[in-house]
């Protein structure tokens, strides 16, 4: 099982023979108003892909599903639903597949506790968004831990550190975790994404697992930036266990 980084939650996954955009966010930098209520201006990505323009069709052209927490703009934004062919598979949570459908995506597969596609195995895990009446008003996200060829990925998707997190890392004990991090939130209410204190605790609970905060870098309303979240988890000396790639890097999980 691989895993390339291209910037904030957008994966590519390459598993059992088939490759997987996760989360796709793939319009160019500074397309997109800044996120209303945060405390800058700055418009978004705030990064650039870590390929060229010209190389995106061919990497399209690869793919065998698009995998998707949840349907906010950084994990799948208008230009995604563009160049994505309309008969590619979707794999999502039950409360997106309506919002899929409409878009005219005609291949749309919920995974309401468990699926088995071509090979793979999901499983659908839950999370928290965001605590109080922005974790309400964010709405519902998932996780999906992947399971091929005897190995777990989990993919934690936009959550904080949570009970829901917690019962996936004890019911699933994957082999590697992928949680988006930065600390990301609004002026007013908590963060609605791990912080890198979020990260540890995923990384203590979960011994076994290596861990891969990603997220980062990459929206304006993220507060914590890669040289933050190494700090604080060489602070807490658990820096061979957990580790903070930058955007195009493979991962070997």
């Amino acid at each position: 099982m691989q895993v390339q980084l291209i910037r904030n939650a957008t994966l590519l996954l390459q598993v059992a023979g088939k490759t997987l955009l996760v989360d796709p966010l793939l319009a160019p930098r500074a397309q997109y108003d800044p996120i209303p209520q945060t405390a800058n201006a700055v418009r978004n990505p705030t990064a650039d892909l870590p390929f060229a323009a010209t190389e995106l069709p061919a990497l399209l052209a690869s793919l065998d599903a698009v995998l998707l927490t949840h349907t906010h703009l950084d994990h799948w934004d208008t230009v995604a639903q563009q160049l994505l062919p309309k008969d590619l598979p979707i794999l999502c949570q039950p409360a997106d597949v309506e919002t899929l459908q409409a878009a005219g995506f005609t291949q749309v597969r919920h995974i309401d506790t468990q699926l088995d596609w071509e090979g793979i195995r999901f499983f659908r895990t839950g999370g928290q968004h965001g605590t109080g009446e922005i974790g309400k008003m964010m709405g519902t996200v998932s996780g999906f831990v992947v399971e091929a060829q005897g190995q777990r990925l989990y993919i934690a998707g936009d959550t904080i550190w949570c009970e829901e997190v917690q019962q996936a890392l004890d019911l699933y004990h994957p082999n590697s975790i992928i949680v988006n991090a930065g600390a990301a939130q609004f002026l007013q209410g908590g963060p609605i994404v791990m912080t890198a204190a979020d990260v540890a605790q995923v990384a203590r609970h979960a011994p076994q697992a290596t861990v891969y905060a990603v997220h980062l870098e990459a929206v304006n309303h993220c507060a914590e930036d890669r040289a933050t979240t190494r700090a604080y988890l060489a602070q807490q000396g658990l820096t061979a266990q957990a580790h903070v790639p930058n955007d195009g890097e493979w991962l070997t999980v």
